[in-house]
């Protein structure tokens, strides 16, 4: 006979309380079981300790006794320090779908030219640092006497237009 450690559910609607018990696995959710080894009050706040009580004694002996406990339990008696969960893998799952792939893939092409382009510009700088600081005092009255110039034609344009 299988048996499981499982949850069986009381209380009234909306209103849950579970009962961990020891059932045959054949036997309803909420029907007949082999023995009761705790309770859970989802209503209750987390860090309660009515929250989650289990009989320690009884369910050492029956996963001794090879009792499966369902993954809600086998959180419950991880938390008590009885049972190492597995952990769940399933890598296939947790690869992103193709257009994500593509957009990540996107993503990396543009920080990587960014990086070069940064990388580019900090050594190109470097060097013509010198002939940059010099240049702009003598060429900064040309630039403001061919602003003046373009200013007086962009407003002859838009009196015509």
């Amino acid at each position: 006979m299988a048996v499981a450690i499982r949850l069986s559910r009381g209380g009234s609607k909306k209103r849950p309380y579970y009962r961990i018990v020891v059932a045959d696995v054949r036997a309803p959710r909420d029907g007949k079981y082999i023995e009761r080894i705790g309770h859970y009050q989802p209503q209750l706040p987390k860090d309660s300790e009515d929250r989650v009580k289990v009989d320690v004694e009884r369910a050492k002996h029956w996963l001794a006794v090879g009792a499966q406990p369902t993954d809600r339990v086998a959180r419950f008696l991880d938390a008590a320090g009885l049972l190492e969960r597995k952990a769940r893998n399933n890598p296939n799952k947790a690869k992103p779908g193709e257009k994500a792939t593509e957009r990540a893939e996107e993503k990396a092409e543009k920080a990587a030219a960014a990086e070069e382009a940064a990388k580019e510009a900090a050594a190109a700088p470097a060097e013509e640092a010198p002939a940059e600081e010099a240049a702009p005092t003598e060429e900064a009255p040309a630039e403001e006497a061919k602003a003046e110039e373009a200013a007086p034609e962009a407003t002859e344009e838009k009196a015509e237009g």
